[in-house]
């Protein structure tokens, strides 16, 4: 009797796939082919010879493989100096980044805020309007920030959207647990530091990932504010050898000659550059990836 109940609830737990569930996977799966596909792209590219390069035999298997792209970068000191001042960057920005933002979100969520409204108002002004480029620019030069890492750093610690992210689940935290901690003789920064932030371990993990991800791969701040090659962090330095890949390709087109071998080293350089620039953020992703969701979609119902 029991052999037979046992088949019976097996049965009952196969699963039979729709149509629609058929489809839907389809989707998905175009959706990561779209995403996957193009990056073995560039990782073959980085991993094949130069002739295999300009005979077009590369797809998403390396062809002819070499090293030699990657060899040029490693041995190039000031792309190894950049990587290095990149992740300094990297580091403060984002230590910096959730402090303003947890100091921030944290006092909008208290009603006993005088003119709350009004301050929840002013942050919410600023993903809509903004000074511009122009003035964002004079400004930092006339605090003498250019040709500074601070430049990189400092006129975008804050973000809004990051912020109301942080603010939404704050206020999902139970009031009660304030009131305890506060009845214990604790104060805003006590019930801070030892309720609210060992509760926020998900969202924390997933802003800090903002951050990181979003100042490592700018290039438009090093771009507007710094000069100097010895300060120029790794993504701005992608964008000048993508850009002088082009240029060459443009000057073999208006009638340079048939395709030179210069632009095939350019375009291996290129592709393995973009793998030296992304591999560090590849390899902090895992570690974080399974707050990520909880992260993002906890406090945002609030009910």
């Amino acid at each position: 009797m029991t052999t037979q109940t046992a088949h019976v609830a097996k049965e009952k737990h196969v699963h039979i796939w729709t149509w629609q569930q058929v489809v839907l996977v389809l989707i998905i799966f175009i959706f990561v082919l779209s995403c996957v596909l193009p990056f073995l792209n560039v990782i073959a590219i980085s991993f094949s010879s130069n002739s295999a390069i300009l005979r077009g035999a590369v797809s998403f298997w390396p062809s002819e493989f070499s090293t030699a792209a990657y060899s040029l970068i490693f041995s190039d000191k000031s792309m190894i100096r950049s990587l290095v001042y990149t992740i300094e960057i990297t580091v403060i920005y984002t230590a910096i980044s959730m402090v303003l933002t947890i100091l921030m979100a944290y006092p909008l969520t208290k009603k006993r805020l005088h003119g709350i409204k009004f301050f929840n108002f002013l942050a919410v002004f600023t993903m809509y309007f903004s000074g511009g480029t122009i003035p964002i620019y004079l400004n930092i030069k006339d605090l003498g920030l250019m040709n500074t890492a601070w430049s990189l750093i400092l006129p975008a610690a804050l973000s809004t959207y990051n912020m109301i992210i942080m603010k939404s689940f704050f206020a999902t935290l139970p009031d009660e647990l304030e009131e305890a901690a506060i009845i214990d003789g604790a104060n805003d920064f006590q019930v801070l530091l030892r309720v609210y932030l060992p509760l926020s371990l998900a969202s924390i993990a997933t802003i800090t990932l903002f951050y990181a991800v979003s100042k490592w791969n700018s290039f438009q701040d090093a771009k507007y504010y710094i000069t100097s090659r010895d300060l120029q962090p790794l993504q701005l330095k992608l964008y000048n050898i993508i850009k002088g890949s082009q240029a060459v390709d443009v000057a073999s087109v208006e009638g340079a000659g048939s395709q030179s071998l210069s632009s095939s080293v350019s375009e291996s350089i290129e592709s393995a550059t973009i793998i030296f620039a992304t591999l560090p953020i590849l390899i902090v992703y895992p570690f974080v990836q399974r707050y990520f969701v909880a992260g993002v979609t906890i406090g945002a119902v609030k009910g």
